[in-house]
């Protein structure tokens, strides 16, 4: 049986954390708000309308209208989850793939083949932090290991870093099975998670280098602007100055789902929403570390 603690619930619904919504919108959920009670004031105070304006009838617009704006909505959110959740099965799959590596490198090679052990003990976890500032579009050399095989002198930083680490990971190994040290069907056997490196980094790049199409966007962003400035027009005649707390609370609703769906689309940043593709880059250093003593 599932065990609910009543605390949770209070403390997600009172807890602001820096990535809540409420935070970011509230200068445009106070904008709403002060521009509700100007319509409410103007109609109500200073014109004197009754409920039997024409006005009222706007209402039925928002009836109409808001089963078409909750659909676009749940496409939007739906469509930027899929890309948040095709990023975490990528990195999950690039935290497989090096601890595989790792694990037949350790079974491969002997003890006393400390050079090649480190080297790939190093280099394994250096391509998971290459990658994530490649995605990032930064560059951090103090991140990579304290290691001869990869400094700044043999990094090109114009050019793609990561490429340059899963090429140097393929020379190690073709050139350990020259030396005699690696048999030819080693080779085969460490293939596999040599060339998914390279399948993530892509399928990473396609995820970053394609975002949600910016018409699209920018019609639900207009969408919600509209819906929400005709509100306060449509219901001030039945909720009077209480349509101020209803439109505020509408406009957070809506806007909210659309900042939401516009953090995780791009889910390789620093965003409190986005993947945790830091932790999985100390995951993937200390199973390197652990296998390749």
């Amino acid at each position: 049986m599932i065990d609910y603690n009543p605390k949770e619930w209070f403390r997600y619904i009172f807890y602001f954390q820096k990535a809540d919504t409420v935070r970011k919108l509230t200068p445009l959920i106070l904008t709403i708000g002060v521009y509700a009670a100007i319509v409410a004031y103007i109609l109500i105070v200073h014109l004197k309308l009754g409920e039997d304006n024409d006005l009222k009838n706007i209402s039925l617009m928002h009836s109409l209208l808001g089963f078409v704006i909750s659909m676009l909505l749940v496409f939007r959110t739906n469509t930027a989850y899929d890309r948040w959740w095709e990023g975490r099965k990528q990195w999950g799959g690039l935290m497989n793939s090096s601890r595989n590596l790792a694990l037949k490198i350790n079974g491969l090679l002997d003890p006393e083949h400390i050079q090649e052990r480190d080297f790939f003990k190093k280099m394994i976890p250096n391509y998971g932090f290459a990658l994530k500032n490649h995605l990032r579009n930064r560059y951090r050399p103090e991140e990579f290991e304290d290691t001869a095989y990869l400094t700044k002198s043999t990094i090109n930083i114009h050019d793609h870093i990561p490429n340059q680490i899963a090429s140097a990971l393929f020379s190690k190994v073709i050139e350990l099975q020259k030396k005699g040290i690696l048999l030819p069907e080693h080779t085969i056997l460490l293939n596999g998670e040599l060339e998914s490196l390279t399948d993530i980094c892509g399928a990473c790049e396609r995820i970053k280098n394609t975002p949600i199409p910016l018409s699209y966007s920018s019609f639900i962003k207009k969408f919600i602007f509209t819906y929400c400035l005709t509100l306060p027009i449509g219901y001030v005649f039945s909720l009077h100055f209480l349509v101020i707390p209803f439109v505020m609370f509408v406009f957070y609703i809506l806007a909210s789902l659309e900042v939401i769906a516009e953090e995780i689309e791009d889910p390789f940043g620093e965003d409190s929403n986005d993947l945790p593709i830091e932790r999985i880059c100390k995951g993937i250093q200390t199973s390197s570390h652990a296998l390749l003593k």
